[in-house]
């Protein structure tokens, strides 16, 4: 029998790197979240996973179990080119967020980790921001340090465009060299970055195509009917209020979702659906990020956290490639180490 590595999750949010382990084939024995609306969504929808509500500052390493992977989405603010570009010298304590992810790789040791975070991170104060992380990694915890960048709707055939960049080591292979080493035992060797696969999913896949609530809808007495109704024509595609005028997204994919959904609503996508113009649901703001239609928000939630949770999520099919590939190499080489 196939053994089932085992996953633990810091700043899981409401878990979509957790999703894409779980189908994946592993079990995520236990995640870390501090805000607590996300906690609530993540106990909804994660029965079997002890969910640490605190901060992570707070949370002991001897607390945790040990799993074979740990998994970080640390918060993205603090190297945002939306955010204040501080890094690690964010004065909201945002940027030291990844040394919290460090000890915890430190301590317990886990076969393999995988990082995500905004596709800013590579460039963000010049690359010094990225070359502090690469360094604790290799230097300090003796991992190997494996980055790369993907886009949705190239490597998870969802219509996104959402670009992020997710890094990927081993334990004690710090001497892995990304350029060289091709054909040596590594398990950092025998690691594949996913290749782009063809984009078959449209956004009417992703729609529900029945009346929503009226609150969804901009009626003709909204300040905005006028402009949406002038510059909203196809039904193919989506739309953003940028404030003061209407964006159509040429591409035919969603423009990125942000959490800034959640700040008053404007940042919502939006549709022609039969019944008129609207604003996507939180419900289908998650099928963009990929999630299966057994994922659900709490009921009576509110919507500003319904969509900042949306927003603040991955893209579950582009990570469950990544899983995938990480469980391969620790089942082919078990017996190895």
């Amino acid at each position: 029998m196939s053994k089932e590595f085992t996953v633990g999750s810091l700043f899981a949010g409401i878990g979509g790197i957790c999703s894409a382990f779980k189908g994946a084939g592993a079990k995520v024995i236990w995640a870390n979240e501090f805000d607590k609306k996300a906690c609530e969504t993540y106990r909804h929808n994660f029965k079997d996973t002890t969910l640490y509500e605190e901060d992570i500052h707070n949370l002991k390493t001897e607390d945790v179990s040990n799993v074979d992977i740990i998994t970080s989405g640390f918060p993205c603010q603090a190297f945002s080119i939306a955010g204040y570009r501080q890094g690690f010298n964010d004065k909201k304590g945002r940027g030291n967020l990844f040394f919290e992810t460090a000890r915890f790789i430190d301590k317990i040791r886990p076969e393999a980790y995988l990082l995500e975070n905004v596709k800013n991170l590579a460039n963000h104060d010049n690359g010094n921001t990225l070359s502090v992380i690469k360094k604790t990694i290799i230097n300090d915890l003796e991992y190997s340090f494996i980055p790369f960048i993907l886009n949705s709707k190239d490597y998870g055939n969802i219509p996104q465009t959402r670009e992020r960049i997710y890094i990927v080591g081993f334990k004690n292979e710090a001497n892995f060299n990304t350029e060289s080493d091709v054909d040596n035992e590594l398990r950092s060797s025998k690691f594949q970055i996913p290749t782009p696969i063809k984009l078959t999913n449209i956004i009417a896949d992703l729609l529900d195509h029945d009346k929503k609530d009226d609150r969804f809808y901009y009626n003709k007495d909204h300040q905005y009917y006028p402009v949406l109704n002038a510059e909203m024509k196809r039904r193919d595609t989506i739309y953003q209020w940028r404030r003061v005028y209407v964006r159509e997204n040429k591409s035919n994919v969603c423009p990125t979702l942000t959490a800034n959904m959640g700040t008053g609503g404007h940042n919502v996508p939006l549709i022609i659906d039969n019944y008129g113009y609207r604003k996507l649901t939180p419900q289908e703001c998650i099928r963009f990020q990929g999630f299966s239609d057994g994922f659900k928000f709490p009921e009576n939630m509110a919507l500003s956290h319904c969509y900042k949770q949306a927003g603040n999520s991955v893209v579950v099919p582009v990570v469950q490639r990544i899983a995938e590939e990480i469980i391969r190499v620790l089942r082919e080489t078990e017996l190895q180490y």
